[in-house]
């Protein structure tokens, strides 16, 4: 993406962090039209150390993706994190323009499908634990010819990340409007409140 010096946070540990804050990926590859083929998906993103990190994800089988995959490995997967319309209003003169800020993670993935019943599963429990630790019972309490249907009916991958941009727009470069651009984020939605809380943590205002 498009990266600005002022706008690249080189932290990949701030990256891990939005894509478990902001989950919910947009996955990227070409079609076998070569035209790009987009599947929007809960992912878990597990790190190790010493390791490159991966997403783990999955598709209903109907989808066609995951045979787009298995024939072109490499793909993009995209996070969007806090973002927000920003006035000119903050600005303590008139010649300047609205602009709108964001945060947003792009990697560049290697994927593997996974297909064997039981990794499935494990799969399923990581995203289970992730967002319903509860459900992990009530999974099981379905009993196996349930949750073997399920598990037919889609199809794993682990997307390893091995390159990734971390892009944090919150203006960095304009302190003339920092404080004013704090003090309307923090009044404003739950998007823009975010927005305002990484404001204080990369020390943009008091």
């Amino acid at each position: 993406m498009y990266m600005p010096p002022q706008f690249q946070a080189k932290d990949a540990a701030l990256a891990l962090e939005l894509m478990r804050a902001h989950p919910f990926g947009s996955l990227i590859s070409n079609d076998d039209e070569g035209l790009p083929y987009v599947t929007h998906l809960p992912m878990v993103a597990e790190a190790r150390d010493g390791e490159p990190f991966s997403l783990w994800a999955h598709c209903a089988r109907p989808n066609p993706h995951w045979r787009y995959l298995a024939a072109r490995p490499r793909a993009v997967v995209t996070f969007l994190g806090p973002h927000a319309y920003l006035s000119p209003a903050v600005y303590p003169d008139l010649a300047r323009v609205p602009t709108w800020n964001y945060l947003a993670v792009h990697c560049t993935v290697e994927a593997r499908i996974v297909d064997e019943p039981q990794a499935k599963d494990v799969l399923l429990k990581q995203l289970i634990g992730e967002h319903e630790p509860a459900y992990a019972q009530q999974w099981r309490d379905l009993g196996e010819v349930f949750q073997h249907k399920m598990l037919a009916g889609m199809v794993g991958f682990e997307l390893r990340v091995t390159d990734l941009q971390c892009k944090i727009k919150l203006n960095q470069h304009r302190k003339e409007a920092h404080a004013a651009m704090q003090a309307v984020y923090a009044e404003g939605s739950p998007d823009e409140q975010a927005l305002a809380v990484w404001m204080q943590r990369l020390g943009m205002v008091d």
